[in-house]
């Protein structure tokens, strides 16, 4: 979990990364809006809602048994990893609108999951309480620890998303803010790029044709490939210059 923003070190420049399903999707993973997404033939309010879960669970979690089922079998590629090296210089905050564990298994610290997390379990009757699923899927039946029903740790269609308020403290602290792999029309998501007012430089990569906005480098590239490059010239500028006597 993300510590709260004056918990963080001074000594180094605040970075924040919202990533979207554009840079997991380059590890395999299906995303959800695309023409050929996972809802494709479906609405998504039957499969990711209350309504869906108190009219026919079962098909929830087999809904979401399969995608978990996937996850596991996907390894983070060069984009999560790349972010990782900034913690060198940076100090880094992802939030991201992914419920995969792809950048915890590539190594970043901190990540906030603004939509939940697929890798855990929560109750029907209160969200803080939550496991951690480990190998299992959940079953028809399964009780979270307070005895009601285990439902997935996802925020569905109609929910409030709880992190919401720390994602924007900390993107309106951000000195530098970077976003991957999103099409920026998922709202509140969205409105993040709104906060980031103090920062001095606003980067989007998206191999999506976006409008473009004063004071954003754009790059219109996949994250597997312009991720790495523009860590590594993020991480140029903070070497130190080799003085020649």
């Amino acid at each position: 979990m993300v510590a709260p923003p004056h918990h963080l070190s001074r000594m180094k420049e605040r970075l924040v990364v919202f990533t979207g399903a554009g840079i997991s999707a380059e590890s395999g993973l299906a995303t959800f809006r695309d023409a050929d997404g996972l809802w494709e033939g479906q609405r998504p309010e039957d499969l990711a809602s209350v309504q869906a879960w108190q009219t026919n669970p079962q098909r929830v979690l087999r809904f979401y048994n399969a995608r978990r089922d996937q996850l596991r079998t996907v390894e983070p590629n060069a984009a999560h990893r790349a972010l990782v090296e900034l913690e060198r210089k940076f100090e880094v905050d992802i939030v991201t609108q992914n419920v995969d564990d792809l950048h915890e298994r590539a190594g970043s610290s901190r990540v906030l999951h603004l939509h939940g997390q697929l890798m855990r379990g929560r109750s029907e009757c209160d969200p803080s309480v939550e496991i951690d699923l480990g190998t299992r899927n959940i079953a028809l039946g399964d009780q979270a620890p307070d005895g009601a029903a285990l439902r997935p740790a996802v925020v569905w269609f109609g929910e409030e998303v709880p992190a919401m308020d720390l994602a924007i403290d900390l993107v309106e602290q951000a000195e530098r803010f970077l976003v991957i792999g999103t099409s920026l029309s998922v709202w509140p998501a969205a409105g993040l790029m709104h906060c980031a007012r103090r920062a001095r430089q606003v980067c989007v990569i998206t191999p999506w044709a976006q409008a473009d906005l004063s004071g954003v480098e754009w790059i219109r590239d996949k994250a597997s490939s312009a991720v790495p490059a523009l860590v590594a010239r993020w991480l140029a500028e903070h070497a130190p210059a080799n003085h020649l006597g």
